[in-house]
């Protein structure tokens, strides 16, 4: 069966049960379960089998608790970057020992209540880490702790998501002026400074330059290593930022190529010397996900015809505002969820609800003609898309659905009912859960 009969499938089977519906319902997200199994099976086995592993799932991504209890179930730990994603994952059943802290703004608060659970904390300037050697010094913590590395080895192709530039606000920069030795000798001091980390970027850092940062980090890691004597730093977090595959139906991200790029361009880190942490997100649910939405209306304008729909900007926010790096793919299904027919085709603008005139999810875009009362696809919705509602216009935030046996009889759970925006309240809003 191809992805596009599996969508028509589970869309079929939605309308049946009325939970995508013209009404009450024009706007709702799928999460394939079966297709995020595999996914993540195939990136356990990417890994070497005789190196201690932990792939910590990037919270942000996708931060539903019923998401992150099935990653954990499947193997994964969770990396978090507030308090808000740690709870998130600990009410989902991920341990403290299974958990990584990152952000570059931790409070005091955060800091205290990570160090008291014992989850692993990335620290990401000397003015946090003199912060934890306080917290250390009073409390004592069982916590792994390591520095957040900038390699400063470039940026990739979505400048907004490389953070290895020589700007980035994350991390201390190696190649600034004196500052690999002022990081030797921290962890010279500091012998509970156990881990190092390093994330070189997300979408659109190719291969290498991932690697060539991981290598940094390793080199890093040897010296200090050297230095002290003995094997201080024994985990190395080489972050995620596996690009995802957003032109095609191929459900399965390219770990194995991933790993070999690593193996090339950074060997010791498969030495045996070193436990490894990964951070994927975006590779590991964006392929799995789609977001339906009914046509509302159709109009011709200029000679373009423009559907819109209720999908815009409130669900697909960096889509319609950064349309050139994070382009979606975008298929249309007949009112009753059978596929449209290719026949007949019309250069469109898909548009959403939102009031301005950019609120557009695809420009241009030659599709089936769309009619009033079709339905519409975004693909590859699987990954920051819930994690990202835009308020404006107090849009209600779409329920998403789990979906078990989609090639089959789909079978639906509910991850997240919808959220409507309620101002009843002396005028102040308040999210509320839709019944």
């Amino acid at each position: 069966m191809s992805d596009s009969a599996r969508r028509s499938q589970i869309l079929t089977e939605a309308l049946g049960q009325g939970l995508l519906h013209e009404e009450h319902s024009p706007l709702v997200s799928f999460l394939d379960w079966e297709r995020v199994q595999l996914n993540v099976e195939h990136l356990l086995r990417a890994f070497p089998a005789d190196i201690p592993v932990l792939h910590a799932f990037a919270v942000k991504a996708n931060p539903l608790v019923p998401v992150l209890k099935r990653l954990g179930a499947l193997g994964m730990g969770a990396e978090v970057a507030s308090d808000g994603e740690l709870s998130a994952a600990l009410a989902a059943g991920i341990t403290p020992d299974r958990l990584v802290f990152d952000s570059p703004a931790k409070s005091w608060g955060e800091l205290r209540r990570a160090l008291g659970l014992g989850a692993a904390l990335n620290v990401d300037n000397f003015q946090e880490l003199a912060r934890v050697r306080s917290i250390i010094e009073e409390s004592g913590s069982d916590s792994e702790i390591g520095i957040r590395l900038n390699p400063q080895v470039g940026a990739g192709s979505i400048a907004a998501m490389s953070t290895a530039s020589a700007h980035s606000k994350f991390g201390v920069p190696m190649r600034d002026a004196g500052m690999r030795e002022q990081l030797i000798e921290a962890y010279l001091a500091s012998p509970w400074l156990r881990r190092a980390h390093t994330h070189v970027g997300s979408q659109g850092c190719p291969l290498p330059l991932i690697a060539e940062g991981v290598n940094e980090l390793v080199g890093f890691a040897d010296e200090v290593n050297a230095r002290a004597g003995f094997a201080q730093i024994r985990t190395l977090d080489i972050g995620g930022g596996l690009p995802v595959d957003f032109a095609t139906d191929n459900p399965i991200s390219a770990f194995d190529d991933y790993v070999a790029a690593l193996a090339e361009g950074a060997p010791r880190l498969f030495s045996g010397d070193y436990e490894i942490v990964t951070e994927f997100g975006r590779s590991i649910l964006a392929k799995h996900g789609f977001i339906a939405t009914y046509v509302e209306y159709t109009k011709e304008v200029g000679g373009r015809r423009v559907a819109i729909t209720h999908a815009g900007a409130q669900v697909a926010t960096r889509t319609v505002f950064m349309p050139e790096a994070w382009p979606l793919r975008v298929e249309g299904f007949e009112a009753t969820g059978a596929p449209k027919p290719a026949d007949i085709t019309a250069i469109h603008d898909v548009a959403g609800p939102c009031c301005f005139a950019g609120d557009l999810v695809a420009r241009g875009r030659e599709l089936p003609l769309l009619e009033q009362g079709d339905l519409v696809a975004l693909l590859d919705t699987g990954a920051y898309y819930a994690s990202n509602p835009f308020h404006y216009n107090s849009l209600p935030v779409p329920p998403v659905y789990g979906v078990e046996h989609a090639g089959t009889a789909p079978l639906f759970t509910e991850i997240r009912g919808a959220v409507q925006h309620d101002h009843q309240h002396g005028g102040q809003p308040e999210l509320q859960l839709a019944r």
